[in-house]
């Protein structure tokens, strides 16, 4: 085990429509570096389902636990994140709502010109994103056949999981960091960095798609290992 290391689990999330094997890439490095390493494989149709989801992997953990959340992941980690055994957060191209806020109001006026994220109407309670339109807006810096394959996967994304609100936020009490992803026509960068600034996270920024953690693990990893030597 690397020397460095302070605290040794780390948990990550994933977001809506897709589900934890993007994480295999961050995974792979971090186990190589002597990390305990587990993904919570979110139901993603309410938000306090999967926080309790998500507390139920930080529970079986053996000590402290970085909590590592990827879009709408990032909602769920600000919940669940006030478990006392939680150290840290870390937030990639990830929502980091305040007190009362949703992934439905932080989307609900974007800014003139950002780019809108092609969200079907609503499906027996659940949104998808369009097929055609899933690579440009969602993994425009991977392969076509393997976007392909992660809109042809889509995990249905619950009303209720859109639209749950936070109470508490865990970073007005846990140290944070976020990555950026510059390049990304999900969430805009803009908003990303703002709620960095707002959450007094610690900010990395990379050129990537809102699939960065995919497409870029490597600074993914960096990002965590920062957060778990503190």
């Amino acid at each position: 085990m690397a020397a460095d290391i302070s605290v040794r689990n780390v948990v990550l999330v994933h977001g809506g429509f897709v589900d934890g094997s993007g994480w295999q890439g961050v995974h792979g490095r971090l186990v190589a570096a002597g990390y305990r390493v587990s993904v919570v494989q979110n139901p993603t149709r309410s938000l306090a389902g999967d926080v309790a989801a998500t507390r139920q992997v930080i529970t079986a953990q053996d000590g402290p636990v970085v909590l590592v959340g990827h879009s709408y992941g990032g909602v769920v980690i600000t919940e669940a994140g006030l478990d006392p055994r939680v150290s840290a957060l870390v937030y990639v191209a990830a929502f980091a709502p305040d007190k009362g806020e949703s992934v439905g109001s932080l989307i609900a006026d974007p800014p003139a010109g950002a780019p809108v994220p092609p969200i079907l109407p609503p499906r027996d309670g659940c949104l998808f994103l369009d097929r055609d339109r899933f690579h440009a807006s969602f993994a425009g810096d991977l392969p076509r056949a393997q976007a392909r394959f992660m809109a042809d996967s889509q995990v249905p994304w619950g009303l209720e999981a859109l639209n749950g609100e936070v109470g508490e936020p865990a970073w007005r009490t846990r140290p944070s960091w976020y990555l950026v992803a510059a390049d990304d026509r999900m969430i805009p960068p803009p908003a990303q960095r703002a709620m960095a600034a707002r959450a007094g996270a610690t900010v990395a920024e990379v050129p990537g798609s809102h699939s960065v953690h995919v497409s870029q693990p490597d600074a993914v990893v960096d990002l965590i290992k920062q957060a778990t030597t503190g």
